[in-house]
């Protein structure tokens, strides 16, 4: 390290050196940013999605910051967090790119009101830690959200979008980690004491009811063949490495309850959770208070 500037020896080095990225330079630099022809506000629609769960998720590992069970899980908790939070930013941008009316990542991220977020529960649904939420239910919800998301972002990778393919190509490496981090937290908890094995159990119970809306498709997602890619079909590979994580830690699958429904429509509708309201407050504050200011 440079001794007369610290910064300098920084920016120096390959990306590699560093465990999870320095993020000093373009992410998708070079990657064409042409429309596909498809219809433009179900294509901006979908990023919205893709953005917004990757942001909420993000938001909600944030509250881990300072209050996780270990230094070590401190640290990877924020990365994870910041991982989404990174993915979150290219998809919102690609969004407002779309969509043609001048807003931008912090204008999605910050100007919305709660019924235009178009995430699904399983990213928003209060896991802790504060009051009622628990360590073993985040890893609980970790697990199934991470082998969700990269399955969808292996075969996003070959999008008719050449920003969401490049996205998805730089996800499944932060995604794959993710879900191992989480894995072995899932066995460790369920194959440890009689009571770290009935709070993960308690945990799965909890993200559960979940489930079935990540594999249920939205209409937006069914009219853009060859951009999108159906959640339906995610299905049985998704089951499977939660079925082999869940038989490595002594664990057996939570009995099928789907959380309802208002009226048919859930989060990719923009129907929340009772708790989502709350974290957008927290979320966009700064925000609101402070106009113009930026990430």
């Amino acid at each position: 390290m440079s001794a007369d500037n610290p910064y300098d020896s920084l920016v120096d080095h390959e990306d590699a050196h560093w465990a999870f990225g320095t993020g000093f330079s373009e992410a998708l630099a070079g990657v064409d940013r042409e429309v596909p022809d498809v219809d433009r506000a179900d294509l901006a629609a979908y990023c919205l999605m893709l953005g917004d769960d990757a942001l909420v998720l993000s938001q909600r590992l944030a509250e881990w910051c300072s209050r996780a069970p270990e230094l070590e899980e401190d640290v990877a908790l924020a990365n994870i967090a910041l991982d989404l939070l990174g993915q979150a930013r290219l998809l919102l941008t690609r969004a407002g790119e779309v969509e043609g009316a001048g807003r931008d990542e912090d204008a999605l991220a910050y100007l919305r009101d709660e019924r235009e977020f178009r995430n699904v529960h399983l990213a928003e649904v209060e896991c802790g830690p504060f009051a009622g939420g628990d360590f073993a239910t985040t890893v609980a919800r970790l697990l199934v959200f991470s082998s969700w998301k990269l399955a969808q972002c292996s075969r996003l990778r070959g999008s008719a979008d050449p920003v969401l393919a490049a996205v998805a190509a730089k996800a499944v490496k932060e995604l794959a980690y993710h879900r191992d981090h989480a894995a072995q937290w899932v066995v460790r908890l369920g194959d440890g004491t009689e009571e770290s094995h009935r709070r993960m159990r308690a945990g799965l119970e909890r993200v559960w009811p979940f489930v079935d809306e990540l594999f249920t498709a939205h209409a937006v997602e069914l009219r853009l063949t060859g951009v999108a890619v159906d959640p339906a079909e995610l299905r049985a590979e998704v089951d499977g490495v939660l079925d082999a994580v869940l038989g490595a830690a002594g664990l057996a699958r939570p009995a099928d309850a789907p959380a309802a429904r208002v009226n048919g429509l859930a989060g990719r509708d923009g129907v929340h959770t009772e708790s989502f309201g709350y974290l957008l407050a927290e979320m966009q504050h700064l925000h609101r208070s402070l106009p113009g200011a930026r990430w």
